[in-house]
């Protein structure tokens, strides 16, 4: 009984003995898998999940005014993190108290002795990410750096710099929908030029220390980022200013829900300012939609000088020929098109009815030229290219509509409604373009809101003039209109608006627009009101474009009340304040100002004491309040151009957040 229990026992024991035999192969079979077969795959894989490239932003490219004044740029800040186990022993011991004073000394939030009990807890409690200070600015940074501890690098000092980018508009929210806003907006000058602007991205090796928290693995980064260009706009700060605030002074007289002015320079086609406001719940305005560029609606009488052009290249009526405005009420096909004033005006010349801007007067022009070969009108405003979109750079433009015969939608009283400006839409940037190619000599050239990109002194790329139709209509066609514009100012609906100072020309508007679908309430139209036009007269240096959506009815809402203000104030500011002559031989010198700006600016950024405040007398207002932001100011700023005084003396210290005044000439 006892052999036959020890042979079982012994059974078993070589049994288990075996089991634990086969196990022991099975994992040197996989440990040598592990380590020569799929190696590199789970080396591979540690990796991945505990070291990884991250991108590093490049800094985003200045936008500048056409005068080298910044509207756009880029404020690098940074956030200082501790990791308390990279410095040895005796190195944290030694200099813990010393970066504990100079932390309370720079940071100014808590004593030493607090810093001190953080960072000898971070060391305690082992903490690899204890968070020290944010929103640094680059000379804050600089000086942190150079701390004791810290002083010794990421290695030995355990400092971890982590860097993000702060997008600031020096002049606000002015011209803020064309300026644009980031790279993560596609919205005006920043989204159209992305591709200059955004640079290359560097990237830096970090390593997962905890959950979600990663630690820079050298100081030095494997690809350093590139800066993107700098790009200079066509915005000319000064006409910006004023076209911003004669149209907002009328938007809130009028209590209007929104209305915008573009000024373009009549030669280039480069926009010099461009507004757009709409009004908020508090009755505020402020810039949310690109009314001018994306904003397509029925453009009523400003439309009419594309009918008058039409007619007078037709050769089959003059301006001389008269016509019977019917009491200011004619109709076609049971529907009634009539005058504003009531009664009409007798019996008046073609130039006189559109200097009055009479419906019955162009409408009759428009139909009997026409009747018999509705095409030929169609083709005329095809011709015209009103019927195609400009092409600007800026996305989001609005799409025109110009009816083809051939439309469904096209009907007997399609060709006299046209006439007048109804069945037909435009954006406003459309309008001032067809009025600037009469201003330009029948040359019609895209609108352009940038001139240059640059990499510091050097030029990468230039946008000149770009033509879109050589000649619209004949010269003889072209002087007759342009005097009757002229005429509508000294004598006809913009009478208000002349000036024995300086010459206008233009056409006012007054267009009923459907607010909501159907428009067959009163209820669902609103009033557009527009002065669009050039000057000076005789020698067109600037077209302008105002409008002025869904006023208030019992104010106002002719466009000669309500738009036509805002032109004429743009226009007075220009001839009396600087002399527009002066302004146009100026135009090449913008780039040597500009360069002379870039080194003032980096000068007093890279060479300048950072530690105290730097003068900025003398200095673009935009120039001083991103060196000044970059600094770590508050800035307030008071009036336009240069700095003619600063609150804080210069040369002295100052503390971050510290709030300084600048007063602008």
């Amino acid at each position: 009984m006892g052999v036959v229990e020890d042979k079982k026992i012994s059974f078993r024991i070589y049994i288990v003995a075996f089991a634990i035999f086969v196990m022991a192969c099975l994992i040197a079979i996989k440990l040598t898998n592990i380590q020569w077969v799929e190696g590199d795959y789970y080396r591979q894989l540690a990796k991945d999940r505990t070291v990884k490239n991250f991108d590093i932003p490049a800094n985003r490219g200045n936008v500048y005014s056409a005068d080298g004044s910044l509207l756009a740029t880029s404020i690098p800040n940074y956030t200082i993190r501790f990791d308390a186990l990279a410095p040895k022993r005796e190195d944290f011991d030694d200099n813990v108290q010393d970066l504990a004073d100079s932390l309370a000394v720079m940071l100014g939030q808590q004593p030493a002795a607090k810093y001190y009990h953080d960072l000898r807890k971070a060391r305690t409690n082992k903490n690899r990410y204890m968070l020290v200070a944010k929103d640094l600015s680059y000379t804050e940074l600089l000086r942190i750096k150079s701390f004791p501890l810290f002083n010794k690098g990421a290695f030995k000092g355990g400092i971890i710099t982590e860097q993000k980018i702060i997008r600031e508009h020096p002049i606000g929210k002015i011209a803020k929908r064309t300026i644009g806003y980031d790279e993560e907006r596609d919205v005006g000058i920043e989204g159209a030029f992305a591709q200059y602007l955004k640079g290359k991205n560097g990237r830096r090796m970090m390593q997962k220390i905890a959950k979600n928290q990663w630690k820079p693995i050298s100081d030095l980064n494997e690809v350093e980022p590139v800066d993107g260009y700098d790009v200079v706009s066509t915005i000319d700060v000064y006409i910006q200013d004023i076209a911003h605030h004669a149209l907002l002074k009328q938007l809130e007289y009028y209590e209007a829900d929104h209305g915008c002015v573009v000024v373009m320079e009549t030669k280039t086609g480069y926009v010099k300012a461009i507004s757009n406001l709409g009004r908020a719940t508090d009755g505020s305005y402020y810039e949310t939609i690109n009314y001018a560029v994306g904003e397509s609606s029925e453009p009523g009488s400003s439309f009419k000088l594309a009918g008058l052009i039409s007619v007078l290249e037709d050769q089959k009526i003059d301006t001389s020929k008269v016509y019977d405005t019917h009491g200011g009420d004619v109709a076609y096909f049971g529907r009634h098109v009539r005058d504003s004033h009531k009664g009409g005006y007798g019996k008046i010349s073609l130039a006189r009815g559109f200097e009055l801007s009479s419906n019955t007067v162009l409408v009759q022009a428009v139909y009997e030229s026409f009747k018999d070969n509705p095409q030929r009108f169609v083709d005329r405003l095809n011709g015209f290219g009103l019927n195609k979109k400009l092409g600007v750079a800026i996305k989001g433009e609005g799409r025109p509509y110009i009816p083809q015969t051939t439309d469904k939608f096209w009907s007997r009283t399609t060709l006299p409604w046209m006439g007048f400006g109804y069945n037909v839409s435009l954006t406003p940037l459309q309008t001032l373009t067809f009025y600037n190619a009469v201003a330009n000599n029948g040359e019609m050239v895209r609108p352009l809101f940038v001139k240059e990109i640059k990499e510091w002194d050097r030029t990468v790329k230039k946008f000149d003039k770009e033509v879109m139709n050589p000649k619209i209509c004949s010269q003889e066609t072209l002087n007759k209109v342009r005097a009757i514009m002229e005429n509508v100012v000294k004598k006809g609906t913009g009478k208000k608006l002349y000036s024995p100072h300086f010459s206008m020309a233009g056409k006012t508007g007054t267009a009923q627009v459907n607010y909501a679908k159907g428009g067959k309430t009163n209820g669902d139209m609103y009033y557009s009101s527009t002065f669009v036009g050039y000057f000076p007269a005789d020698e067109p240096q600037y077209s302008c474009v105002v409008i002025v959506n869904k006023p208030h009815v019992a104010k106002g809402y002719y466009g000669a009340d309500v738009s036509g203000p805002v032109f004429r104030r743009i226009a007075q500011k220009i001839f009396t304040d600087v002399p527009s002559s002066d302004r146009v031989k100026a135009i090449d010198k913008d780039i040597k100002k500009q360069d002379q700006l870039y080194a003032v600016y980096y000068d007093k950024q890279n060479k300048g004491k950072t530690d105290v405040i730097p003068n900025t007398i003398g200095m673009s207002g935009m120039d001083a309040v991103a060196l000044l932001g970059n600094m770590g100011f508050k800035v307030q700023v008071i009036g336009m151009g240069k700095v003619k005084k600063q609150s804080l003396k210069p040369g002295q210290a100052f503390s971050k957040n510290q709030s300084i005044i600048l007063e602008l000439s």
